[in-house]
């Protein structure tokens, strides 16, 4: 007959203490952690103890079980990977589109539409006097009004390109900083690799480092606003990233391979590489190339019926004025007094293709801007609405934690019990037993 150590309860009760008091301090983990980002609340699974085999203590003697408490098994990470998954997609997403909206706005606001700084309005200003000039064809003041009329039209668009050219620096500026050596993907890209080792080192001394992978995909998620993030499990809590369209793995365990091209990563580099590029492809040089186009219509329409060179240069960025108030031509040389056909004619050019030019490029601008933003404004809501299911899973939640808090315990409070208890028990046990008449 297999005996039991009468200290055996003691030991039952005490499991019962320990494994109470751990669920505890996970609780209190999970509240003090309930605003630090990326958190992922943490939950102590209990399991029971292996049990105590005995024989001969049933009566027809069969081998029996005696429960022996209970063991915290591990310490989880509440954690969806698809949720991780869906969000990142809809932050990559939003990346893109907030810096293609920021980016826009500036260069919709350059043209300062509708305003009397506009070119449109300029613009109408410089045909009317025209109007002006052929109802007065010899008056100097009317011939000087003109030029400077000309003179701030060319200044305005000029002003104009520049303006544009300095959004498409900036989106050249901005992508160079977040690639470089003090860049936001390399600083990622380091942070991920060391946790990786972090990871690793625990897992293989059979530890859970919940907190590290935490701070891991933290990292992931601001490398996702970035550009397309994929993550593939190496095994021992390690893992590979591949970022953009780079043709390595950004991440390969310890390895952290940067800088790489990228030719259409998404995100924010996606945009910023669209918008700043220098070619024919990118978003701010076709808008250039617009506008050289209507400044090219100006010169070539005013130059031909002036009938020599009013304006200079061949495209926005080297238009300028050719005539004083003493060259103006009204009329055709040689012209008697009061003549103006010239005037009559340029003043008809009104409507016509450069002001049709400049007006398709503002509604491009415009137009093209004010869908950035309301595709900036849907991908926040499908980006918040991401977070919102990721945090569903992992996020604490204060109610539950209270009401975990007020379970664990009475747990704990029964087992103390039990263990006073038992120690009474054994108290009579060795101190009052034997002792007659007492």
């Amino acid at each position: 007959m297999s005996t039991v150590s009468a200290f055996f309860g003691l030991n039952t009760a005490l499991k019962g203490l320990l494994a109470h008091q751990r669920s505890l301090d996970v609780t209190a983990h999970n509240i003090g952690n309930a605003s630090t980002e990326g958190y992922s609340r943490q939950q102590a699974v209990l399991q029971s103890a292996d049990p105590l085999t005995i024989a001969g203590v049933t009566s027809n003697g069969s081998v029996a079980m005696l429960g022996a408490g209970v063991d915290v098994e591990s310490f989880n990470r509440v954690r969806d990977a698809f949720a991780d998954l869906q969000f990142r997609a809809q932050n990559m997403a939003f990346g893109q589109n907030d810096a293609t909206a920021s980016l826009l706005n500036q260069a919709e606001l350059s043209l300062s539409e509708p305003s009397d700084n506009g070119i449109g309005q300029v613009l109408a200003k410089f045909w009317s006097a025209w109007d002006d000039l052929s109802n007065h064809p010899e008056s100097p003041a009317t011939r000087q009004a003109l030029v400077n009329q000309a003179q701030l039209l060319t200044d305005r668009i000029q002003t104009l390109r520049s303006d544009l050219t300095a959004v498409r620096t900036q989106a050249q500026t901005e992508y160079g900083l977040l690639t470089g050596p003090t860049g936001d993907v390399l600083s990622a890209a380091q942070d991920i690799a060391a946790l990786n080792q972090a990871i690793k080192s625990a897992v293989q001394q059979g530890a859970q480092p919940n907190d590290l992978m935490d701070r891991r995909d933290v990292a992931l998620d601001k490398l996702s606003a970035l550009g397309q993030v994929s993550v593939t499990d190496l095994g021992s809590g390690t893992i590979q990233v591949n970022f953009g369209d780079a043709a390595l793995p950004l991440v390969d365990d310890a390895t952290v391979t940067w800088p790489q091209t990228l030719t259409s990563p998404g995100g924010r580099l996606g945009a910023l590489l669209k918008i700043g590029d220098a070619t024919a492809a990118g978003t701010i040089t076709s808008y250039l190339s617009d506008l050289d186009g209507m400044a090219s219509q100006i010169i070539s329409s005013v130059n031909a019926v002036h009938g020599s060179a009013f304006f200079s240069g061949t495209d926005a960025a080297t238009i300028g004025v050719a005539v004083t108030a003493g060259t103006v031509r009204a009329a055709t040389p040689p012209a008697a007094s009061g003549a103006n056909d010239i005037a009559v004619t340029m003043s008809a050019l009104r409507g016509q293709g450069a002001d049709t030019a400049y007006a398709n490029l503002v509604a491009r601008i415009g137009g093209e801007s004010r869908a950035a933003t309301l595709q900036q404004t849907t991908t926040q809501a499908l980006k918040d609405s991401a977070e919102d299911r990721r945090q569903s899973v992992s996020g604490v939640s204060m109610d539950e934690e209270m009401t975990n808090m007020v379970r664990f315990q009475r747990g704990y409070q029964a087992s103390a019990r039990a263990m006073s208890t038992i120690d009474e028990m054994l108290d009579t046990l060795i101190n009052r037993t034997g002792r007659v008449g007492l």
